[in-house]
């Protein structure tokens, strides 16, 4: 089966990894990429400022940009949408494409705290698509709406899915994260050389409200958030790609250090192209300086999460985690979402 596809904001960063990630994918096909008027009608060669570490594929090089909207890809018979538009701008463009009946799998942030929106990671809530049908019965559009979380929150929420048989009741989490997380031009380089900082806009919400929905309980209506209280502190250091996160777990119960690290390792994956065949690798005590960026972040072609430093607190477990923000985190996210869609028959 071949499903023909779309990115929504193809020149960007995210927009540049969603390219080389499906470039032989075994079942999407890019067949349209789009972006701001100013390079409708070029080349994506001549539009993007190509910055990945692989090449262009030969077949998208060439390929007309066009504008974003739904009249302009009507020809290109997509079936699936990737948008990777800055949210903002996604806030007025995606809703047209909804409404002509286009399903989107969307990496912006906008919307992913809608109540009739599935905010979705395959491995930890693939039920929650069924808001897809909530969805459609409130906004009265054909399309269908589907979102990925945050790349500081994709690389926390896997491994406190494994601790939820612990019993999860608090978490307290302070991140890392690399420059990469704010596109190209977000940190200059005198902001960020010789130091860190302390805070990123609107991270530490984003955290604390979406690892609730994403571990919360769907009944076939409405979704409930998880118990738990999150925490976040967030902080930009001047590394290329890779969060590293350091969090603090609270516990009804009181597993001992290797039950954690069996809880993680033994988490499923999903059966998906993109999947990893272990989602969580962990680090025992021997290697108590693992997970580091430049080392560890290209696990399971940079879809995995890695987990290490695992210890007891006195009120549960604290424990470090990393995942590549830009795949796992961001693009790679919203492609695995998509090969959900087309198993659960959506798209």
């Amino acid at each position: 089966m071949t499903v023909r596809v779309g990115i929504l904001g193809a020149t960007g960063a995210v927009g540049q990894r969603f390219i080389q990630l499906l470039d032989d994918h075994p079942t999407f096909e890019l067949a349209a990429v789009t972006a701001s008027p100013e390079s409708a009608g070029l080349t994506y060669r001549e539009a993007a400022k190509w910055r990945v570490d692989t090449a262009i594929p030969d077949d998208v090089a060439d390929m007309e940009v066009v504008a974003t909207e739904p009249a302009a890809i009507a020809d290109a018979d997509v079936d699936l949408l990737f948008s990777s538009l800055p949210s903002s701008v996604a806030a007025e463009v995606e809703p047209p494409f909804l409404e002509a009946g286009y399903v989107v799998s969307s990496n912006s942030s906008n919307d992913r705290m809608a109540e009739d929106v599935p905010l979705t990671i395959p491995e930890i809530n693939p039920d929650h698509l069924g808001l897809i049908d909530v969805q459609r019965d409130d906004r009265g559009w054909d399309g269908a709406l589907v979102k990925n979380p945050n790349c500081s929150t994709i690389t926390m929420v896997p491994t406190l899915a494994a601790l939820d048989e612990f019993g999860l009741e608090a978490v307290h989490v302070s991140t890392l994260q690399a420059v990469s997380g704010a596109g190209y031009s977000g940190v200059t380089s005198m902001e960020i050389l010789d130091n860190a900082i302390p805070h990123i806009g609107g991270e530490e919400d984003k955290m604390e409200t979406e690892s609730r929905k994403l571990l919360g309980s769907f009944d076939g209506a409405e979704l409930s958030l998880h118990d738990a209280d999150v925490a976040a502190s967030c902080n930009r250091i001047p590394t290329l790609d890779g969060h590293l996160e350091n969090v603090f777990a609270d516990l009804a119960e009181s597993p001992e250090p290797a039950a954690v690290r069996e809880a993680m390792r033994g988490f499923e994956s999903a059966d998906l192209p993109s999947s990893p065949e272990r989602l969580i690798k962990v680090f025992g005590p021997d290697e108590p300086d693992r997970p580091q960026p430049r080392l560890d972040r290209t696990y399971a072609d940079g879809m995995g999460i890695v987990a290490g430093g695992v210890e007891s607190t006195t009120e549960g477990v604290q424990y470090n985690c990393l995942a590549h923000n830009t795949i796992r985190g961001a693009a790679g996210a919203s492609i695995l979402n998509g090969e959900l869609l087309v198993e659960e028959g959506y798209v």
